[in-house]
C-alpha cells in the first residue's frame, strides 16, 4: 500500500486558516447585535406612530359620530331636537353631551322658527356643556399615557391654550357650533385640537364650521 506524506508544516497551514480568531468573532457579534437592537428600536418606534396616528383618527370618528346624532336628531329622555356635541378639555379624557339645556330660546345659540320657542323644531341648548344638567351621554378616556395638550379656535385670529372647547352639531344645518372656553361664538370659523403622546410626537385633529373633520391636520393651528 503506498503511504501518504505531508511536506513539513502543509498541515499546520490548513488547520491554522481555517478558523475564526477571538478579536473575529467578537466583531461579528458586535455587528450582529447592533443591528437586532436598531430593528427592536425602529419597531417600537414605528409602534408608537401607529397607536398615535391610530389614537387622532378615534377622536375623529367620535367627533363624526355626534355629528351624524346630531343631524340625526337622536332623541335624548323627554327632550326633542336636542343637538349633540364633545367637550374637550387638557388631559386624556373627553365627554359627548346631549345639548338639551337650556330649553329653546331666542337668547340661545339656535335661532328660534317662525313657530316660536312651542314650535316642534324648535331647538334647545345653548352650545355649551353643562355637567350639572345631567347632559353627559358618555366620556372617553384615550389609552397609552397619550392626551389632548392643546385647543385652539379661529375667530379672525388664533386663540390656543383653551380650558375647553365644545364643538356641537344640530339639525337642519350641517353647520357646527362651537364654544370656548364655556361661552359660545358665532363667528368662531374652525378649532383644532393636538393629541399628544409623552413618548414623543403629536397628531392634530381639526374641524370648520362647515362640519367639515380632519384626523390628520398638518398643524394646530
Amino acid at each position: 500500500m503506498e503511504s501518504i506524506r505531508f511536506r513539513r508544516g502543509s498541515l499546520r497551514r490548513l488547520t491554522g486558516g481555517a478558523g475564526f480568531t477571538l478579536v473575529e468573532l467578537m466583531v461579528v457579534l458586535a455587528i450582529i447585535t447592533i443591528i437586532t437592537l436598531t430593528a427592536l428600536v425602529s419597531q417600537s418606534s414605528f409602534n408608537k406612530t401607529l397607536v398615535l396616528a391610530n389614537t387622532a383618527y378615534d377622536v375623529a370618528l367620535v367627533l363624526r359620530s355626534a355629528q351624524t346624532y346630531g343631524l340625526g336628531s337622536r332623541a335624548i329622555a323627554s327632550t326633542a331636537n336636542a343637538g349633540y356635541g364633545l367637550r374637550f378639555q387638557n388631559g386624556a379624557t373627553f365627554t359627548l353631551f346631549a345639548d338639551s339645556y337650556p330649553g329653546p330660546s331666542a337668547a340661545n345659540c339656535h335661532s328660534l322658527p317662525d313657530g316660536g320657542a312651542s314650535a316642534p323644531d324648535a331647538r334647545p341648548g345653548n352650545c355649551v356643556y353643562d355637567a350639572s344638567q345631567n347632559e353627559r351621554v358618555k366620556d372617553y378616556t384615550l389609552g397609552n399615557g397619550i392626551v389632548i395638550n392643546n385647543l385652539c379656535a379661529y375667530n379672525g385670529s388664533w386663540s390656543c391654550s383653551l380650558s375647553s372647547l365644545d364643538v356641537v352639531f344640530a339639525r337642519p344645518n350641517a353647520d357646527t357650533f362651537m364654544s370656548t372656553n364655556g361661552l359660545y361664538s358665532a363667528a368662531i370659523s374652525k378649532a383644532c385640537l393636538t393629541v399628544f403622546s409623552p413618548q414623543g410626537g403629536s397628531r392634530y385633529v381639526s374641524v370648520a364650521a362647515s362640519g367639515q373633520i380632519i384626523a390628520n391636520a398638518s398643524s394646530c393651528p
